[in-house]
């Protein structure tokens, strides 16, 4: 079983992203992000892209694999989600790699879970804005990224196709 090791950098960076907290209601989730993915991410590799609608798109490098994280806006009913692929599909014995994908979506994820997205087995998390704290967007970003980066290479080298 996995286990979730929690960056050093990250706990440090938990300090910053108290800082933009406003007050107990109100925080900016674009700068809080921003300082989550600017304590993990690796070679200058975050780039970011925003709408004229007000969603934003970040993209980041942690370890071995590609992070994203999509504000959909910043009302409560707005949604963070952050995911990662880990195994482009189709993979070698499918059902094997399902239910093992089931079992650690029971015993080791986290918040995250394992899913499938245009034929990629992902990493992913997703929460509503009401009510998330500064401490639960920077937890959400590196569970995913953490979880991803452990085990792409083993599903990787076990699974893959190609």
């Amino acid at each position: 079983m996995a286990t979730y090791q929690p960056n050093p950098e990250a706990i440090a960076t938990e300090e910053l992203i108290n800082e933009l907290v406003t007050d107990t209601a109100t925080i900016n989730h674009v700068e809080v992000i921003e300082n989550v993915i600017d304590s993990l991410e690796q070679n200058d590799s975050a780039m970011v892209s925003q709408s004229p609608e007000g969603n934003y798109l970040w993209k980041f490098t942690y370890g071995s694999v590609e992070v994203f994280v999509q504000l959909t806006g910043t009302t409560d009913e707005d949604t963070i989600t952050v995911w990662s692929p880990v195994l482009k599909l189709p993979a070698k014995d499918e059902p094997k790699l399902m239910r093992q994908l089931l079992e650690m979506n029971c015993s080791s994820t986290f918040e995250s879970r394992f899913g499938i997205i245009e034929n990629q087995v992902v990493v992913l998390a997703t929460r509503t804005l009401a009510e998330l704290s500064a401490s639960e967007v920077s937890r959400l970003i590196t569970v995913v990224a953490t979880i991803a980066d452990t085990n792409d290479e083993t599903l990787h080298s076990e699974f893959s196709i190609a």
